[in-house]
């Protein structure tokens, strides 16, 4: 398939442009000296691989010229026709305004002018976009791109200035790498199914992954053993059915047993000893009170010196001064002996408070459960089941839902297990394809990392590598190095110049590769010649023509200052070659024949 006219119901605003079958040169002249230091010019060079894109049904994208400034483009319709490979030609009609319905129309002769043709004169009209992206594959066939679309490759067909920043990953490739790899992959010759698989395995894996991430939050620190929640369950499960028997009974004899048996064997026990326990420290506190009222002490020695002195016996102050010391000793021991009796009694009062406290709660229970006992009222025991039952269904539903969240998280785990090994045998597979393809010097592969040294080397005098291997992960590396004379790779393929070059050469190596296979023959490169010396321009330009004589069609454009030097008699290119000249002087030079925007 090639170019073969592009034009509009506008011819003098936007005149036809025709394709050539080999080489095809858009020439923009610099005719006023104060434009000539300038990086852009707006002439439209650039423009024509934009409107190319739009012919072959590019997405509608408000950023794009022809949607940015509606104004000015409302009521253009353009037609682009293309050489198929039957030697038939096929004319695609959009327009701006209705930018979203295709007509197509196939024709034997070329260079046509559907321009003034109405809509039911076209074999398809007015055909929804996305089925008219599928008609037009369809007609296409580019077949050695399946089971991708010709969308994919456009790409590396229409390559623009902003395009030759990287070899492989283009503008419009700026999303993940599931999305360009594997067709890339696959142009190069290497199993793309296995690398588009790999990347479904993992981004599977990684939503299980956060699935059940999600999973362990939502159960946050509750139980994660499975066997446990079935046991807690089943335990639930069958209390609920026996108060269900008793509620659809309305016989409550087997409750009031087990409530019998409680308040028997538990409560009352528990009370009995707590009165013994209080009995115990209530005679404690009895004797420690006991104590400390005896500790007074009652002599008085001066009492004592009178009825003495009664009795006509004689002190002489000796009897009261040695009961007085009697008494002091007698109080220093009593003061140190009461403080510990006043201790032990705080401690006594203390377990009295918390002894009577617990007996204070056990007779509630014990008088709740009597009167359930001695309840006469049917009914009044059927409410008090009935609550029973709803703290039972309700544990029991959480219980359930714990369940299933476990339930779900054994099965993603086990999935997870299965995609993380299904990743590791689709690595595997990769690595030995990529080292199979890298081996066999018959391969598309070497065929095509040959044209592109050979392409390279006759350019620069360097030869260029280009390379894919997988990475640690199984994901496919592309490389394209400039080598050194010692077969080195260096940085020079990372200036901006050098860059352009491998990208070129990628381009034109594919398509050479892919001759013999239903695929594009053309390719667009904007400002081929830019920063090159003279003879690396001359290089290119040899390599370009040769191409295009096996049967490629290059569309080249450059600016007239990027020309290599010749003598002013001698053309650098054929009055054939150049299809458009745009210049400077004037809106007439320009593509569109309007103001800039």
């Amino acid at each position: 398939m090639k170019l073969s006219r592009l034009y509009s119901n506008k011819p003098d605003l936007f005149e036809p442009v025709d394709f050539v079958q080999g080489l095809n040169v858009v020439m923009a002249e610099i005719r006023l000296p104060e434009n000539r230091e300038k990086d852009t010019h707006n002439l439209g060079k650039t423009t024509l691989g934009r409107l190319l894109d739009f012919g072959f049904l590019a997405g509608r994208d408000a950023k794009f010229f022809l949607f940015k400034h509606l104004d000015l483009f409302r009521d253009f319709v353009f037609f682009l026709e293309i050489e198929l490979e039957d030697a038939s030609f096929l004319t695609i009609r959009r327009g701006v305004e209705e930018a979203t319905k295709i007509s197509f129309k196939k024709h034997e002769a070329g260079h046509q002018d559907f321009s003034s043709l109405s809509i039911p004169e076209w074999d398809h009209q007015e055909v929804a976009f996305d089925r008219a992206r599928d008609l037009l594959d369809g007609l296409l066939d580019w077949r050695a791109l399946k089971p991708w679309s010709y969308r994919k490759g456009l790409g590396y067909l229409l390559r623009s200035q902003e395009d030759f920043r990287e070899v492989f990953q283009l503008r419009k490739f700026a999303s993940k790498h599931a999305d360009w790899k594997p067709f890339l992959a696959h142009m190069l010759g290497f199993d793309a199914k296995l690398i588009a698989l790999h990347y479904e395995k993992e981004d599977e894996l990684s939503k299980k992954q956060d699935i059940a991430q999600t999973i362990k939050n939502e159960l946050g620190g509750s139980i994660e053993d499975i066997s446990k929640i079935e046991g807690i369950l089943l335990l639930k499960q069958k209390e609920t059915e026996k108060k269900q028997k008793l509620l659809d009974a309305f016989d409550f004899r087997a409750q009031d047993k087990d409530r019998t048996k409680q308040l028997v064997d538990d409560i009352d026990e528990r009370i009995a000893a707590l009165n013994s326990e209080r009995y115990s420290l209530t005679q404690n506190r009895k004797k420690i009170l006991t104590s400390l009222e005896e500790d007074q002490i009652l002599f008085n020695p001066d009492e004592a010196q009178r009825l003495f002195e009664e009795a006509g016996v004689l002190f002489k102050g000796q009897v009261k001064k040695d009961f007085q010391q009697l008494i002091a000793f007698n109080r220093a021991i009593t003061d140190e002996r009461r403080g510990y009796l006043q201790e032990e009694r705080a401690e006594v009062e203390a377990e009295l408070k918390r002894v009577n406290a617990e007996l204070g709660v056990l007779g509630k229970k014990r008088s709740d459960m009597l009167s359930f006992l001695s309840e006469t009222d049917i009914f009044g025991k059927f409410r008090q089941v009935s609550d029973e039952m709803v703290t039972l269904r309700a544990d029991i539903t959480s219980l359930e839902r714990q369940r299933g969240f476990l339930h779900r998280l054994q099965e993603l785990r086990a999935d997870i297990r299965a995609l993380t090994e299904a990743c590791r045998h689709l690595q595997t597979q990769i690595e030995a394809d990529v080292e199979k393809q890298n081996s066999d010097q018959n391969s598309l592969f070497s065929s095509i990392r040959v044209y592109f040294s050979e392409i390279v080397e006759e350019v620069i005098d360097r030869k260029a590598l280009l390379s894919v291997s997988p990475n640690q992960s199984g994901h496919l590396e592309f490389k394209a190095e400039i080598l050194d004379e010692s077969g080195n790779a260096t940085s020079a393929d990372l200036g901006y110049t050098y860059r352009k070059l491998l990208c070129i050469a990628f381009d034109l190596a594919v398509l050479r590769a892919h001759l013999d296979d239903k695929f594009p023959r053309f390719v667009y490169h904007d400002g081929v010649f830019e920063s090159l010396d003279d003879r690396k321009k001359e290089n290119l330009l040899v390599i370009i023509r040769r191409y295009a004589e096996l049967g490629l069609q290059s569309v080249i454009t450059l600016i007239d200052s990027d020309l290599p030097a010749r003598n002013r008699e001698e053309s650098v290119f054929t009055a054939d070659e150049i299809i458009l000249v745009l210049h400077d002087e004037g809106d007439q030079g320009r593509l569109f024949k309007i103001r800039a925007w």
